[in-house]
């Protein structure tokens, strides 16, 4: 079963942006390594390409992660939320009685 991601729509974005941006300039920038990498003779013995393919792995990796994470997103509307309760996105404010101190506690 699926983990469902909620995201704002900046985060969202952010999200497809990283995607892009692996996917049309480190996939062939990794990829050019490899075959400059084979060129060099011996791959049995070659650390370049090991280091190549390696790299390339970790980065189809982080890819499929990312679009598993874009397949189960969920945008949520910040201005449709009940602001009597704390939910994901709420920005809370502490008061230490004490001391009159005040904190703002940020969303993430």
């Amino acid at each position: 079963m699926s983990k469902i991601n909620y995201f704002t729509e900046e985060g969202l974005l952010k999200l497809k942006n990283e995607v892009k941006q692996l996917e049309t300039v480190e996939r062939p920038k990794i990829s050019q390594q490899i075959a400059e990498a084979r060129d060099k003779g011996d791959l049995s013995e070659n650390a370049e390409y090991d280091a190549a393919k390696e790299a390339q792995g970790m980065l189809e990796a982080r890819i499929a992660k990312l679009k598993e994470q874009l397949s189960n997103a969920r945008v949520i509307d910040d201005s449709l939320m009940d602001n009597s309760k704390v939910f994901i996105l709420s920005k809370v404010t502490i008061k230490n009685i004490k001391t009159t101190q005040l904190w703002n506690i940020p969303s993430r």
